[in-house]
C-alpha cells in the first residue's frame, strides 16, 4: 500500500514538473514573440523578397516578370553578347566591389588610428569629465548624415574652407581638386562612422587599469612596448567592435560616395540603388544585396573562427 501511495505521489510529482515547465516554455515564447515578429517582419521577409526577386527576370519598366531566371547572378561576373548570346568575363562590377571593400577598410583604418588616441584620451581623463567630451564626440549625430555629408562637402569644394585658407597662406596658388574623389569619399567615410570607433575603444580603455601602465613603466618597457604588450590587449574587444561597426556600414554606405564622389566612381550602395532606379532591374539588384550580405557574412564568421582559435591557443 506505501508503495502505491509514494508511486503515485512520484507521479504527480513528475507530472506538476512537467505542467511547470511547459507554462514556463510558454512565458518564454510569449515574451520573446514580439521580438520575433519584429525580426520576421523587417528582417527575414524583406531578405525572402530579395532572395525571390533575384532569381526572376527583369521587367521592361522595372518590376519583375514571374519567370526564373539565374541571368542576374550571371551578369554580375560576365557580358552575353546581343548577337550570339555568348558570355565573356568582365570585372567591372568586381571593380565595383573592390573599390567599396578597399575604401571601406582604409576608412576603418584611418577611424581606428584616430579614435583610439581619442578614446584613451578620454579614458584617462578624470570621471567627472568624461561625460562631456563623450558628448562632443556623439554629438554629430544628432544631425541627419546627409547634412553632416553637405558639411563636408563645403569644407573641401573648391571654394571651401581648406582651398581658401590654403591659399591665404600661400602654400597653393590655384584650388586642389579634393571634391568628387575617392579621397573625398575616404574622408567623409571617416568622418560619418568614426563615433562608432571611438564609442567601443572608450569602453574598452575605461576599464583599463592604469597602475599596470605604470608597473610597466617602472620595468623599464618603452612607450611601444607598453601599447603592443599591455594597453592593446585589453582594448582588443574594443578595436575588433569598432572595426565591424565601422567597416560593414562603410562598405554599403550610400549618400557620402553619391555626393563625396559625384557619382564619378560607383560603390556597392550607388551599385544597388541605380539598379532599382534608373537601370530598373530589379533581380540584379537583388542579386547585388545578397553578394553584398554573403561577403559580410563570410567575412565574420572566417573572423569569429579565427579569433576562437587564436584564444584557445593563448589559453
Amino acid at each position: 500500500m506505501a508503495d502505491l501511495t509514494s508511486s503515485s505521489a512520484g507521479t504527480r510529482l513528475a507530472e506538476a514538473r512537467r505542467q511547470t515547465s511547459a507554462a514556463a516554455r510558454r512565458r518564454r515564447w510569449q515574451l520573446l514573440s514580439p521580438a520575433i515578429v519584429i525580426i520576421a517582419a523587417f528582417g527575414i521577409f524583406p531578405l525572402t523578397i530579395t532572395l525571390i526577386y533575384s532569381f526572376l527576370s527583369p521587367g521592361t519598366y522595372g518590376g519583375v516578370r514571374w519567370e526564373f531566371s539565374t541571368d542576374a547572378y550571371v551578369q554580375f561576373l560576365f557580358d552575353r553578347d546581343i548577337f550570339d548570346d555568348t558570355l565573356q568575363f568582365s570585372a567591372t562590377y568586381l571593380s565595383i566591389f573592390g573599390r567599396s571593400i578597399g575604401l571601406a577598410f582604409g576608412a576603418t583604418v584611418g577611424a581606428l588610428l584616430i579614435g583610439f588616441p581619442t578614446a584613451y584620451f578620454i579614458a584617462s581623463k578624470p570621471a567627472n569629465q568624461r561625460n562631456l567630451w563623450l558628448f562632443l564626440i556623439t554629438l554629430p549625430f544628432w544631425v541627419n548624415l546627409l547634412i553632416r555629408t553637405y558639411a563636408i562637402l563645403l569644407i573641401i569644394r573648391d571654394e571651401g574652407i581648406v582651398n581658401i585658407s590654403l591659399m591665404w597662406t600661400g602654400l597653393i596658388d590655384q584650388p586642389i581638386g579634393m571634391l568628387y574623389t575617392d579621397y573625398a569619399v575616404f574622408a567623409g567615410l571617416i568622418y560619418s562612422y568614426l563615433p562608432f570607433m571611438v564609442l567601443p575603444l572608450y569602453a574598452s580603455l575605461e576599464k583599463l587599469d592604469f597602475r599596470l601602465v605604470e608597473a610597466a613603466y617602472d620595468l623599464y618597457a618603452s612607450r611601444f612596448q607598453v601599447l603592443r604588450h599591455v594597453i592593446i590587449p585589453m582594448a582588443k574587444p574594443g578595436i575588433v567592435a569598432g572595426c565591424i561597426l565601422v567597416f560593414i556600414p562603410g562598405l554599403g554606405a550610400y549618400i557620402t560616395p553619391e555626393l563625396l564622389g559625384g557619382g564619378k566612381e560607383l560603390m556597392i550602395g550607388n551599385l544597388i540603388a541605380l539598379q532599382f532606379g534608373g537601370s530598373r532591374n530589379w533581380p540584379f539588384g537583388s542579386a547585388a544585396a545578397l553578394i553584398l550580405l554573403v561577403v559580410v557574412m563570410v567575412s565574420l564568421i572566417v573572423y569569429v573562427r579565427y579569433s576562437g582559435k587564436e584564444g584557445s591557443n593563448h589559453g
